[in-house]
């Protein structure tokens, strides 16, 4: 094998080294269950129960979620994005939901933003806790009449 084929066999060798550690330490991926009495959400509109399933998928994240209502509503939402701030498709119970940008800030703090009209209607800044058991989401967005209103979930590691 020639010298050069070697330097790029092992430069590819590195390169996948180098993605697959990456994508083992994402504090994110993993399941993720809402703890009710921590969360601050709006009157009425908190889940009974909600259950976060992420993981790494090349430079991003398989996002999944199924939440649980008081009246017996049940939701469910995936995607899959990477965080370099592209588009992604938010596929619902109900068919396609507002599209998604991920920007991550650092290890543990990522952005999703919401859009709609090309406009962010939503943002969602997830932070993983130093040791890792604890994902706050807190979500800024506006109400029917302009309000903005802001929702504090707070998510355990589930073993």
């Amino acid at each position: 094998m020639s010298a050069m084929r070697r330097t790029l066999l092992f430069g590819f060798l590195l390169f996948l080294l180098a993605s697959s550690a990456g994508a083992a330490n994402d504090p994110f991926t993993g399941t993720w269950s809402l703890d009710v009495q921590r969360s601050r959400y709006p009157a009425r509109t908190c889940p009974v129960s909600m259950k976060i399933q992420m993981e790494s998928v090349g430079h991003g994240i398989r996002y999944l979620s199924d939440a649980l209502f008081a009246d017996g509503r049940f939701t469910h939402s995936e995607y899959t994005a990477d965080y370099d701030g592209n588009q992604a498709m938010v596929l619902g119970s109900r068919g396609l939901m507002l599209p998604v940008f991920l920007k991550r800030i650092d290890q543990r703090t990522v952005v999703a933003s919401y859009t709609k009209d090309l406009m962010v209607v939503a943002t969602s800044r997830r932070v993983v806790s130093g040791d890792g058991q604890t994902m706050t989401i807190t979500t800024e967005s506006k109400d029917s009449s302009g309000k903005l209103v802001t929702t504090v979930a707070v998510f355990v590691r589930q073993k």
